[in-house]
Protein backbone atom coordinates (compact mmCIF):
# COMPACT_ATOMS: atom_id res chain seq x y z
CA UNK A 1 0.00 0.00 0.00
CA UNK A 2 1.58 2.84 -1.16
CA UNK A 3 2.15 5.48 1.71
CA UNK A 4 1.58 3.47 4.53
CA UNK A 5 3.52 4.22 7.84
CA UNK A 6 5.97 1.41 8.64
CA UNK A 7 4.88 -1.14 11.44
CA UNK A 8 6.15 0.21 14.98
CA UNK A 9 8.63 -1.35 17.03
CA UNK A 10 7.63 -4.55 18.40
CA UNK A 11 9.01 -3.66 22.02
CA UNK A 12 9.01 -7.12 24.43
CA UNK A 13 9.36 -4.95 27.84
CA UNK A 14 12.24 -3.18 29.53
CA UNK A 15 15.51 -5.13 30.01
CA UNK A 16 17.15 -2.57 32.07
CA UNK A 17 17.10 1.21 34.23
CA UNK A 18 20.97 2.50 34.35
CA UNK A 19 21.65 4.73 37.46
CA UNK A 20 24.71 6.85 38.14
CA UNK A 21 25.46 7.08 41.68
CA UNK A 22 27.90 9.73 43.75
CA UNK A 23 28.90 7.09 46.50
CA UNK A 24 29.20 3.70 44.93
CA UNK A 25 29.56 1.44 48.13
CA UNK A 26 26.68 3.35 49.64
CA UNK A 27 23.71 3.26 46.94
CA UNK A 28 25.35 -1.00 46.65
CA UNK A 29 24.28 -1.25 50.27
CA UNK A 30 21.07 0.56 49.61
CA UNK A 31 20.05 -1.82 46.73
CA UNK A 32 21.38 -4.64 47.44
CA UNK A 33 20.51 -4.52 51.22
CA UNK A 34 17.82 -2.27 51.86
CA UNK A 35 15.58 -3.33 48.55
CA UNK A 36 16.86 -6.88 48.66
CA UNK A 37 18.05 -6.93 45.22
CA UNK A 38 20.38 -9.85 43.71
CA UNK A 39 23.79 -9.29 42.25
CA UNK A 40 24.22 -10.66 38.69
CA UNK A 41 27.46 -9.28 38.16
CA UNK A 42 29.98 -6.56 39.40
CA UNK A 43 33.21 -4.99 37.59
CA UNK A 44 35.20 -2.21 37.74
CA UNK A 45 36.27 -0.41 34.63
CA UNK A 46 40.01 0.83 35.52
CA UNK A 47 39.93 3.04 32.18
CA UNK A 48 36.97 5.07 33.36
CA UNK A 49 37.55 4.78 37.19
CA UNK A 50 34.06 3.03 37.41
CA UNK A 51 32.21 0.52 38.89
CA UNK A 52 29.01 -1.38 37.20
CA UNK A 53 26.93 -3.98 39.01
CA UNK A 54 23.74 -5.80 37.70
CA UNK A 55 21.73 -6.24 39.98
CA UNK A 56 18.15 -8.63 39.00
CA UNK A 57 14.41 -8.33 39.35
CA UNK A 58 12.19 -10.68 39.81
CA UNK A 59 10.74 -10.31 36.68
CA UNK A 60 13.91 -10.36 34.53
CA UNK A 61 14.19 -6.85 34.20
CA UNK A 62 18.02 -5.54 35.53
CA UNK A 63 19.27 -2.02 37.38
CA UNK A 64 22.13 -1.29 36.42
CA UNK A 65 24.24 0.54 39.25
CA UNK A 66 27.49 2.65 37.78
CA UNK A 67 29.72 5.49 39.43
CA UNK A 68 31.39 7.93 37.49
CA UNK A 69 34.29 10.28 39.27
CA UNK A 70 32.55 13.53 40.10
CA UNK A 71 29.48 13.09 38.75
CA UNK A 72 26.98 16.29 38.13
CA UNK A 73 23.61 16.20 40.62
CA UNK A 74 20.92 15.35 39.34
CA UNK A 75 17.61 18.07 39.20
CA UNK A 76 14.93 16.78 41.21
CA UNK A 77 12.87 19.47 42.42
CA UNK A 78 11.29 21.36 40.70
CA UNK A 79 11.18 18.33 38.56
CA UNK A 80 12.73 18.53 35.22
CA UNK A 81 12.00 17.11 32.09
CA UNK A 82 13.24 13.57 31.33
CA UNK A 83 13.11 10.06 33.44
CA UNK A 84 11.02 10.64 36.41
CA UNK A 85 11.19 7.98 38.48
CA UNK A 86 11.75 4.68 38.99
CA UNK A 87 8.39 2.64 40.34
CA UNK A 88 8.96 -1.06 41.56
CA UNK A 89 6.31 -2.92 42.26
CA UNK A 90 5.81 -4.89 46.04
CA UNK A 91 3.66 -7.72 46.94
CA UNK A 92 2.72 -6.01 50.57
CA UNK A 93 3.10 -2.64 51.02
CA UNK A 94 2.61 -2.33 54.92
CA UNK A 95 5.86 -4.59 55.33
CA UNK A 96 7.84 -2.92 52.17
CA UNK A 97 7.23 0.65 54.39
CA UNK A 98 7.80 -0.93 57.63
CA UNK A 99 11.24 -2.67 56.53
CA UNK A 100 12.40 0.49 55.07
CA UNK A 101 11.62 2.11 58.46
CA UNK A 102 13.81 -0.08 60.19
CA UNK A 103 16.72 0.63 57.56
CA UNK A 104 16.24 4.61 58.31
CA UNK A 105 14.61 5.04 55.11
CA UNK A 106 12.37 7.83 55.21
CA UNK A 107 8.95 6.80 53.36
CA UNK A 108 6.16 9.60 52.16
CA UNK A 109 2.54 8.35 53.40
CA UNK A 110 0.74 5.28 51.40
CA UNK A 111 -2.03 7.06 49.12
CA UNK A 112 -4.07 5.43 46.98
CA UNK A 113 -4.34 6.64 43.25
CA UNK A 114 -7.41 7.79 42.22
CA UNK A 115 -7.34 6.44 38.77
CA UNK A 116 -6.18 2.73 39.39
CA UNK A 117 -6.85 2.17 42.69
CA UNK A 118 -3.44 1.09 43.91
CA UNK A 119 -1.58 1.54 46.91
CA UNK A 120 1.62 3.81 46.29
CA UNK A 121 4.69 5.71 48.16
CA UNK A 122 7.73 7.53 47.07
CA UNK A 123 10.87 7.14 48.97
CA UNK A 124 14.24 8.32 47.84
CA UNK A 125 17.66 6.09 46.91
CA UNK A 126 20.92 7.58 48.68
CA UNK A 127 20.95 10.20 45.65
CA UNK A 128 17.64 11.69 45.89
CA UNK A 129 16.77 9.34 42.90
CA UNK A 130 12.76 8.89 43.41
CA UNK A 131 11.70 5.50 43.36
CA UNK A 132 7.72 4.76 43.78
CA UNK A 133 6.43 1.85 45.60
CA UNK A 134 3.12 0.38 44.14
CA UNK A 135 1.70 -2.35 45.55
CA UNK A 136 -1.84 -3.87 45.21
CA UNK A 137 -5.32 -2.56 44.89
CA UNK A 138 -6.58 -1.00 48.04
CA UNK A 139 -9.30 -2.81 49.89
Amino acid sequence: MAGSLPRPLQIAGIHHVAIIASDYARSKHFYTQVLGLPVVHETYRAERQSHKLDLQLPDGTQLELFSFPAPPPRPSYPEACGLRHLALRVADMQASVALLAQHGVAVEPVRVDPFTGALFTFLADPDGLPIELVGPQSI
